[in-house]
C-alpha cells in the first residue's frame, strides 16, 4: 500500500521547492511550458492546502541549471524524469503541466505505469491538445532566427522586454528552439488508457488549443474526467492565476478525499 506521508525529501537540481513540507499529504509537480522553468510555479504554494508540496520540475539549459544541455528530444527527456521521479512516487503525487509541460506530464504518467510504480493521484492538463489530436502548425523550432523569433512572439508567451533586448534574447532563444524542436519532433504512440482522473484547463481566447482539443483528452483515461475553461489566451495560467489554482485547489482536495468537486464523479462516454 502507498504510503500518503513519506519523510523521504525531495533533494534534486530537477525540484525547485519553494515551501517544503516534512511528511506531506501530497506532492504536486509542475511542468513549465516551453522556454519557461521552475520560477513559473514559485509562489503556488502560498494558495494550496500547507500539506501540499509544490515540486517545479526545473530543466537543464535554464535558470539554476543554464550552464547544462537542454534536452531536444522527449524520450530522453522522459527518461532522466522517470529515474529522478520514481523515489519519491510512494507519496500522494500529483502532475500540472501547461502547454509543452502537460504533454511531458502526460507522457510521464504513461512511462511510470509502464514501470509498475504508483500513478499520480491526478493529471492536470493545461492549455494542450489532447496528445492523438493531429498537430495543427508547422515545426518552428529550425526556421531562420528572424522568422522564429517572429513566431515567439505571435505566441504571446515571452515578455516583451525579453523580445525587444537581443542580447537577452540570444540567451533565451536556444532554450527556446531546443523545447520546440522536443514537442515538434514527438510522435504520439497509442496505448491503453491511464487509470488516472484528468483535469484539462484552457484560456476561452486561446488560438492555439480549441474545446475539441481538450475535451479529447477524456480519451486518454479511464478516470474521472473535467474540463474547466479560464479568462485569457494561450498563457491564461498568467492571466487567471486566481481561478485557476482554485481550481487545482479543489481538484487535489478532491482526489484526496477531502471535498467533493472536480473530478469527483465518474466521467459519462
Amino acid at each position: 500500500m502507498m504510503a500518503n506521508h513519506s519523510t523521504n525529501p525531495v533533494r534534486s537540481n530537477w525540484f525547485q521547492v519553494a515551501r517544503p513540507v516534512v511528511s506531506p499529504r501530497l506532492r504536486l509537480f509542475c511542468f513549465s511550458y516551453a522556454g519557461g522553468n521552475a520560477s513559473t510555479y514559485r509562489e503556488w504554494h502560498k494558495r494550496l492546502p500547507e500539506d501540499v508540496e509544490v515540486c517545479s520540475i526545473q530543466l537543464p539549459g535554464r535558470g539554476s541549471r543554464f550552464k547544462e544541455k537542454a534536452f531536444t528530444d522527449l524520450d530522453s527527456l522522459l527518461t532522466s524524469l522517470v529515474a529522478e521521479i520514481a523515489p519519491y512516487t510512494e507519496t500522494s503525487y500529483a502532475f500540472f503541466g501547461h502547454s509543452m509541460g502537460a504533454q511531458v506530464a502526460f507522457e510521464l504518467a504513461r512511462k511510470l505505469r509502464d514501470k509498475g510504480l504508483e500513478q499520480p493521484k491526478c493529471l492536470i492538463v493545461s492549455g494542450r491538445r489532447a496528445p492523438q489530436r493531429s498537430k495543427k502548425s508547422k515545426p518552428i523550432y529550425s526556421l531562420p532566427e528572424a522568422e522564429f523569433r517572429d513566431e515567439i512572439r505571435r505566441l504571446n508567451g515571452t515578455p516583451e522586454e525579453a523580445l525587444n533586448n537581443p542580447e537577452l534574447m540570444d540567451l533565451v532563444s536556444p532554450i527556446l528552439r531546443a523545447d520546440f524542436q522536443l514537442i515538434e519532433t514527438w510522435v504520439y504512440q497509442p496505448s491503453d488508457p491511464i487509470d488516472v482522473p484528468v483535469l484539462a484547463l484552457g484560456g476561452v481566447k486561446d488560438k492555439q488549443v480549441t474545446m475539441d482539443d481538450l475535451e479529447d483528452w477524456k480519451k486518454v483515461t479511464k478516470g474521472p474526467f473535467c474540463l474547466e475553461l479560464f479568462s485569457g489566451d494561450h498563457f491564461f495560467i498568467n492571466q487567471a492565476t486566481d481561478t485557476l489554482l482554485n481550481t487545482v485547489n479543489q481538484a487535489i482536495e478532491t482526489v484526496l478525499g477531502r471535498a467533493d468537486g472536480v473530478l469527483a464523479n465518474r466521467k459519462t462516454s
